[in-house]
């Protein structure tokens, strides 16, 4: 969807778009490929990337749908520093175990201080001085925040970078009851998220590693170049891909428990064919990690000291749980869940330009490629209208590699017939139609509110 009611126009001419004919050498992984030749990112250090104009707004539409779905859920923003100071993470007895992936760092004063790889212990440090009775539970709160892991080998451009954009989401309950509901409602939220951005993503359980605690799951996007081996049943895709998800408390704790009662495996929790029930069509897919949720318990707050009084009148540590959604990777698992050889295919929910407006007929095309620009930006589409003057080859070669959805092709031999060209990206198919018919058509096509 367009972010605002009326849609986005930019030209060709003027735009930082730096495409690029061949693949790096250094690029592994197609996404990182794609993104490179498509002009979305540039490195400028190991695992660090600047976002130029074109990724932004895919970078930025992606964060859009997350922040919607998060409040639709129910769910509050607010934000946290990037720098914290490591006197928390010594409280939570995080600072020494969490290993060298931590970028600890002194300020000038030479306090022990940190660039956040996640933020447990600040918003727990926040609950302890807010938060005092169990009435003001449950809270459920996330923010969307730069941050960054010191990975010693960063690959795949940025799958697996040092600096990284994620929503990280936490719950605060007065038992564990409590804070398996917000775990429910969270595992909701993320599949309505994903399947917005036009995304299969299947909620694997997983180990809890350096967030700790004892239940977690991980959500996997189905792609043929995932990192992962996936053996999950059939029925829980299908329910995935079209079943109505709840946002209410008691629905949705009924509809999770049906989805978690699906067997969903991943590498070394695969079974051998012969273990599997006969009586369920299981697939096998690869997939990318995009989301990890967890509740630990009072890992955090028994430690910190962050203390409600409950209903008897006595204190007791909240129970907590995280909740993480990698923005930045989410944009790279799009390009890797949709390509083909001559680049990128975006679903049209999450594709940052809706349409490619091609003249190709010169100065003849001009007003009209003008005006079918400004009746589709004024419809509530994104489009990028390339007014290069450059040869068609070189357009088209451009817009399959960028992958707009639709596009829009002016050429001299139907502009005295007042017809234009529409080219749709994900199967390649063609038509001429009269103008307003085809404006028509690709307006029709835009993402409603809310999906």
């Amino acid at each position: 969807m367009a972010i605002s009611d009326k849609g986005h126009l930019v030209r060709a001419t003027g735009y930082l778009l730096p495409t690029m004919k061949e693949s790096p050498a250094d690029a592994q992984v197609i996404s990182h490929q794609l993104m490179l030749r498509a002009g979305m990112i540039r490195q400028t250090s190991a695992g660090i990337y600047a976002w130029l104009p074109l990724g932004l707004r895919a970078l930025r539409l992606v964060e859009h749908v997350v922040r919607e779905e998060q409040d639709r859920f129910g769910i509050h923003e607010m934000l946290m520093p990037t720098i914290q100071s490591a006197d928390l993470w010594m409280e939570s007895g995080r600072y020494e175990d969490y290993g060298q992936e931590l970028l600890r760092i002194n300020d000038r004063h030479g306090h022990d201080m940190l660039y956040g790889p996640t933020n447990e212990e600040v918003v727990t440090a926040i609950a302890r001085q807010a938060v005092h009775s169990y009435k003001q539970l449950p809270l459920r709160v996330y923010h969307i925040q730069w941050k960054f892991r010191d990975e010693i080998r960063p690959r795949f451009g940025v799958m697996r970078g040092r600096e990284f954009l994620m929503k990280d989401a936490y719950s605060l309950d007065i038992d564990e009851a409590s804070a398996r509901r917000s775990y429910n409602r969270f595992l909701a939220c993320y599949i309505a998220t994903f399947r917005r951005l036009g995304l299969t993503a299947i909620p694997v359980r997983a180990e809890t590693g350096p967030i700790g605690g004892d239940l977690s799951h991980e959500f996997a996007v189905l792609a043929e170049t995932g990192e992962s081996t996936l053996q999950v049943e059939q029925d829980l895709v299908r329910t995935i891909q079209t079943c109505e998800i709840p946002t209410d408390d008691d629905d949705i704790a009924e509809w999770v428990e049906d989805i978690l009662s699906h067997q969903a495996n991943s590498d070394d929790m695969c079974q051998p064919e012969a273990d599997l029930p006969k009586d369920k069509t299981f697939i096998h897919r690869r997939g990318i990690e995009v989301g990890h949720i967890f509740y630990f318990g009072d890992k955090y707050s028994a430690p910190m000291k962050a203390e409600v009084q409950g209903p008897d009148g006595k204190p007791r540590p909240v129970h907590m749980g995280s909740y993480g959604i990698g923005v930045s990777r989410l944009v790279a698992a799009l390009i890797e869940a949709g390509h083909d050889a001559r680049g990128i295919v975006w679903p049209m929910a999450s594709a940052p330009f809706h349409v490619a407006v091609l003249n190709i007929a010169g100065e003849k095309g001009v007003a009209l490629a003008d005006q079918i620009s400004t009746t589709l930006t004024d419809a509530g589409a994104d489009v990028y209208y390339d007014d290069r003057r450059e040869r068609a080859g070189l357009k088209f070669a451009d817009a399959d590699l960028i992958g707009f959805p639709w596009q829009v092709i002016i050429s001299a031999r139907h502009l005295t017939a007042d017809q234009i060209e529409l080219k749709w990206r994900a199967d390649d198919s063609r038509q001429v139609l009269p103008r307003a018919q085809a404006i028509a058509k690709v307006v029709a096509s835009l993402p409603g509110e809310g999906g």
